[in-house]
């Protein structure tokens, strides 16, 4: 079972928060743990990690990932803000899209990764942050915010509001038939990855439908009211090809699809470039004269864009023979097994990869090429792993 950092097994909390499917969670047999100051299933009873995990890649896994900060931001000045904190150009964003970024520090550091769609031409855009970064992450936009009182934009936590994830190549078969069109007369096989529109659930409660999700399969993330979300959970969970799923599958699944884990492959001190997100930079935002519209971070940023000058670089990789796996914190030395380059951030077997090892890490600028033979030291003895491209394990993102 893959070990996610700050995950520890207790099997009771009482000053822990629950989502709105948590009695559910736990009549389906449910293992909860605390995980960012939630009570939240890690496995279920009658599956394994590795059943869980396979699952999801051949069929449809339902996460309940509520837990996560959903937020909207909206007001004339909403993409100024946006263009200041996230080196991504919401200018171009059509409605209806969403994409990657990162909120930046003034040092360019992450302060957290994020997922941003546009919902309106009226600047109004919807949110989703991570669980464990929530505090920070209101303190960090607020704070922000504060600094330039002449912007005329508002952000705001959205309340009552539940987040479920489908996922998996059958978990259009199982949303579908629950769906009515949507306003604009769309179906699922109209939305597209990256895309979120309304449809309305047969009953008419209307939910709101981004494709996409953190398993590298196609899928779909769904705010749903918390007064509906069991009656909609019981109803997907209702048909034989979806199953619940738990935190350790949804590790190791987002770990084969390359996707960083905040606290792992992320943090305030680490630059999207280093991060090897240089995607989430938009080409428009890479020269910008006037210092006014440049993003936090932008001088340090573009100069390791432009001149490479960062010294570690986020990096996959897979073992070249059998042994323990490596995780977080574990050293990255040269074939010598003297010189140390660099630390693993994630590592699990790869069920999807007849359960190798794989991991994440950074390695120093030089080391970090696809194909380099490296070693990692676990327990005091040192594994031959090679560099990967990324993602380790095909992605079937449903694209237009």
């Amino acid at each position: 079972m893959p070990v996610i950092k700050n995950l520890v097994f207790k099997r009771f909390n009482s000053n822990l928060k629950k989502t709105a499917l948590h009695d559910l969670h736990v009549s389906l047999g449910g293992t909860m743990v605390p995980y960012a100051g939630y009570s939240m299933p890690v496995l279920y009873k009658g599956q394994t990690h590795i059943e869980s995990h396979n699952w999801t890649r051949n069929n449809a896994g339902l996460f309940d990932v509520s837990h996560m900060l959903q937020s909207k931001l909206s007001g004339p000045q909403s993409v100024k803000f946006l263009q200041r904190v996230t080196p991504t150009d919401f200018n171009v964003l059509p409605v209806g899209s969403g994409t990657l970024s990162v909120l930046l520090n003034p040092e360019g550091g992450v302060v957290d990764d994020t997922i941003i769609t546009k919902e309106t031409q009226n600047n109004e855009f919807y949110i989703v942050t991570n669980a464990g970064c929530a505090k920070r992450d209101t303190e960090f936009l607020r704070g922000e915010l504060q600094n330039d009182p002449t912007l005329d934009c508002q952000w705001e936590i959205i309340q009552g509001r539940s987040l479920l994830a489908l996922q998996g190549p059958k978990a259009k078969d199982v949303l579908g038939p629950l769906l009515l069109k949507s306003a604009q007369g769309k179906d699922l096989k109209e939305l597209f990855f990256g895309q979120r529109h309304e449809f309305p659930l047969k009953d008419g409660t209307l939910v709101q439908i981004a494709r996409g999700g953190y398993t590298g399969e196609d899928g779909f993330e769904i705010s749903v009211p918390n007064e509906k979300a069991v009656k909609f959970a019981e109803q997907l969970l209702a048909n034989p090809v979806m199953k619940p799923i738990g935190l350790a599958a949804r590790d190791s699944l987002r770990l084969e699809a390359g996707m960083c884990l905040y606290g792992h492959e992320l943090d305030e001190s680490i630059t999207p470039v280093e991060a090897a997100l240089n995607w989430v930079i938009s080409k428009s935002r890479r020269n910008i004269v006037n210092g006014k519209d440049r993003f936090n971070g932008y001088a340090k940023i573009t100069d390791q864009l432009n001149n490479k000058t960062y010294s570690k670089v986020r990096v996959g990789f897979k073992y070249l023979k059998k042994g323990p796996a490596a995780r977080d914190g574990v050293k990255i030395f040269l074939p010598d097994a003297q010189t140390e380059v660099g630390l693993v951030t994630s590592g699990s077997a790869s069920p999807s990869l007849s359960n190798i090892n794989i991991g994440q890490g950074y390695v120093q600028k030089g080391y970090h090429k696809k194909g380099t033979e490296l070693l990692v030291q676990v327990r005091n003895k040192f594994y031959p792993i090679e560099l990967a491209k990324m993602p380790l394990v095909p992605t079937h993102y449903y694209k237009q």
